[in-house]
């Protein structure tokens, strides 16, 4: 049910609007968990570079593999995310349920890796090919060998996650509640993980 604002609450530290939606309660261990749930299951997001002189720049990217906190996604290398990661590391991947509310945003950096990596050949499936295409030189052909496909790897510093806790109609009534009578909407819990948190899922990936 919504919450009551009491003017008591309202500063930086303990707005219920903002303070009340973070999840202290749920153990460490479960929300990682419900964490790498969420971005397996929907498996496509935004990875968003920075392109010198006009500032974040977005594209959509499925993700290659997952190593605990880590991602690897396999792109072409002529593509200008390269350059933009070659002036600057600093990424966003962003990930959203359209349908749940869910959603997670990694900030983190980027390192690119060349064609010789063998981990493309593990992350390599045939749909692939179909965003590099064969063209015909015996050379691009759009599988791990052609040098166009290189890795991007991504080492989050910050996560944060919204987990829904109300179905559809929950979320609705919920809303409707909040706006009638002036207290705050209680749809789901935020969950975060500093770089110490993510460290640590490092040495246990999931």
């Amino acid at each position: 049910m919504p919450e009551p604002l009491q003017k008591s609450e309202v500063d930086s530290k303990t707005d219920p609007s903002v303070a009340k939606q973070y999840d202290h309660d749920t153990p460490k261990s479960e929300q990682i968990q419900d964490f790498y749930k969420t971005v397996d299951k929907l498996g496509v997001g935004l990875l968003t570079t920075i392109r010198p002189g006009l500032g974040p720049v977005s594209r959509s990217m499925a993700i290659g593999k997952r190593n605990g906190p880590d991602f690897l996604f396999v792109a072409n290398k002529h593509s200008k995310k390269f350059s933009d990661l070659e002036h600057d590391k600093t990424v966003e991947i962003t990930f959203q349920n359209s349908s749940t509310q869910d959603w997670v945003s990694i900030s983190g950096t980027a390192t690119t890796v060349s064609n010789e990596d063998p981990r493309i050949k593990e992350i390599y499936n045939p749909a692939l090919s179909a965003w590099f295409g064969d063209l015909g030189d015996g050379v691009h052909t759009g599988t791990p060998e052609d040098p166009r496909m290189a890795l991007i790897e991504v080492q989050p510093k910050y996560i944060s996650y919204w987990k829904s806790t109300v179905t559809t109609l929950g979320f609705v009534k919920e809303v409707g509640l909040g706006a009638l009578t002036g207290q705050v909407a209680n749809t789901g819990v935020q969950r975060e993980f500093t770089e110490d948190d993510i460290k640590q899922m490092r040495h246990t990936q999931g």
